[in-house]
């Protein structure tokens, strides 16, 4: 599922299956030239082109627009618009002498443009931070605004950025999005502006045609600040064409037809077929992503734990995983295992739906004649709400209706298309709601479960791991940070809100005439850095 995109997640150490891939450039090849078209295949319909307003990953967002830093296909920060990414060790962070502030300063790239030849500026940033935390903008959210209380540009190449706290997250939240053109943007209402549409960024491509539903066309910048090792002028490509088709079979039989060259989310189910399309090749790369089952606190019969651990003990995740052609692997923490912060020891729940019945039985809910248990009066029935059109959550959601009656609980489906579902998922329109998580190279997990966070639709409110947030997100010190995450772990297993049911592998459709293509595991998309991208013969 696309989702909400507050789109952090801390990596230390290589992403499994990731080493023999690239950095964030491509390796360089002698292309055979300039020019063609790239087809891209999505699979929701984009809302907004800001992304900072955008409930979903940014896939054609980020060929536009950059930010001062991005993670690379090891999830590893490089620096973009910034010349390096600030450290302790270089200079770039400093701690305050409490060591509970400090200040982040940015070396700026020379020589950058925006689309329309103005210079990039240190002011640019500064008025991205500015336009993001002013409340009259609605953003998807304002990571990061908050945590910094003012920053200087003392010349047109710096930004000194400081922190009324230490965020050990800040390469992943503000200026890691993008950066806004203030000479554009300032006094005006970004919540209305045509930039939400045709956005103007310092990326190789530029947004020249949104249509809402359908498409949107990105032509080549033929004034892109970039160049490859070899010293030609980035990026080769004449356009990339992201064409919205929310319907997963719509989308393969245009892969099929020929209409569309690239899809980043094959079904898992359909990548057998696919791959022997002619033309065609399958590229598998890791995610920091998981599936999970999220349950509404609001409805009082899910927030009974005793009906929680219930379906805890009754799915089944071996068969989820076959129905998705094996692809995913079962997991037990939010925190998926390729990441230093994960913690094994993490309490999982055993398949064993005689103990499912056992926990309902003794909580008092009694089996129906319908085959539906009750409890004063009150059925366990609930609304089940999954992606619509998303074959690989639809087969899933249909095995976890079927386990779950085995055990007297009934799941209704309620299932919804785009804005739809992002509406649900964040508003709590749902009893149950299936999806998938993914994060950025620093995760931020309180965004999903911390009382006030921004992705956490279904009203859970834990004081105790909140304040076990506090100490995660707001240190430095690696033995401190895992600690904080391991009682996380614990004690989100212990309340389960969640479900964490498998983690994924991106699996990724394209045609092999598409060179210079490198995985990106991050919510930056694989499309962080297209510029060296190129069609062969």
């Amino acid at each position: 599922m696309t989702m909400k995109m507050t789109r952090r997640t801390m990596l230390q150490g290589a992403v499994a299956g990731a080493a023999t891939l690239a950095t964030l450039r491509a390796t360089t090849a002698d292309a055979s030239g300039y020019g063609g078209t790239l087809r891209v295949g999505l699979s929701y319909e984009i809302d907004t082109m800001n992304v900072y307003s955008t409930g979903y990953l940014g896939d054609a967002q980020a060929t536009i627009v950059e930010g001062l830093v991005a993670p690379n296909d090891k999830a590893d920060y490089v620096p973009v618009l910034a010349l390096e990414v600030p450290t302790l060790e270089n200079g770039g962070i400093v701690l305050s002498d409490d060591k509970k502030t400090m200040t982040v300063t940015y070396k700026l790239r020379p020589g950058v443009t925006w689309h329309d030849g103005k210079p990039f500026t240190s002011a640019d940033v500064k008025y991205t931070w500015e336009a993001v935390k002013d409340p009259a903008f609605i953003a998807e959210s304002k990571d990061g605004t908050a945590d910094i209380d003012s920053i200087e540009t003392p010349d047109d190449l710096t930004a000194i950025c400081h922190y009324n706290k230490v965020s050990p997250d800040f390469k992943s939240t503000l200026f890691t999005f993008g950066i806004m053109p203030k000479h554009l943007l300032e006094g005006t209402d970004l919540n209305t502006s045509s930039y939400n549409q045709t956005p103007v960024g310092t990326g190789p491509f530029m947004a020249t045609e949104f249509q809402q539903g359908q498409y949107v066309v990105c032509k080549r910048n033929p004034n892109y600040w970039d160049k490859a090792a070899n010293g030609d002028q980035l990026p080769y490509l004449d356009e990339i064409i992201f064409y919205m088709l929310p319907d997963t079979n719509t989308m393969i039989t245009q892969l099929k037809s020929g209409e569309i060259d690239m899809i980043v989310r094959t079904p898992y189910n359909q990548a057998a077929q696919i791959a022997m399309i002619p033309g065609m090749e399958i590229i598998k790369g890791p995610l920091l992503s998981w599936q999970h089952v999220d349950f509404n606190f609001r409805n009082p019969l899910l927030a009974d734990l005793a009906v929680r651990q219930a379906f805890a003990h009754t799915i089944d995740r071996s068969v989820l995983i076959k129905a998705q052609g094996g692809f995913p692997e079962a997991i037990k923490s939010v925190v998926v295992p390729v990441f230093a912060l994960y913690d094994d020891t993490t309490p999982s729940y055993d398949l064993d739906p005689a103990k499912a019945a056992k926990i309902l039985d003794d909580a008092g809910y009694t089996m129906g004649g319908d085959g539906v248990r009750a409890k004063g009066g009150q059925r366990l029935s609930f609304k089940f709400v999954v992606s619509a059109g998303l074959s690989d959550d639809e087969n899933v959601q249909q095995i976890i209706m079927a386990q779950m009656k085995a055990v007297g609980i009934e799941l209704v489906p309620d299932n919804q298309a785009g804005v739809a579902y992002r509406e649900a998922r964040y508003k709590g329109n749902y009893d149950l709601i299936y999806g998938r998580w993914i994060t950025s190279a620093d995760p931020v997990y309180s965004v999903f479960y911390g009382t006030d966070g921004p992705n956490n639709g279904q009203a859970y409110s834990n004081p105790k791991l909140d304040a076990v947030f506090d100490t995660l997100e707001h240190s430095l010190d690696p033995a401190v940070r895992k600690q904080s995450s391991s009682e996380m772990q614990h004690i989100i297993a212990e309340d389960l809100p969640t479900i964490p049911l498998t983690t994924n592998v991106a699996v990724i459709a394209k045609v092999k005439k598409l060179m210079n293509f490198v995985p990106n595991p991050t919510n930056m998309t694989n499309f962080v850095h297209t510029a060296e991208w190129y069609m062969e013969g």
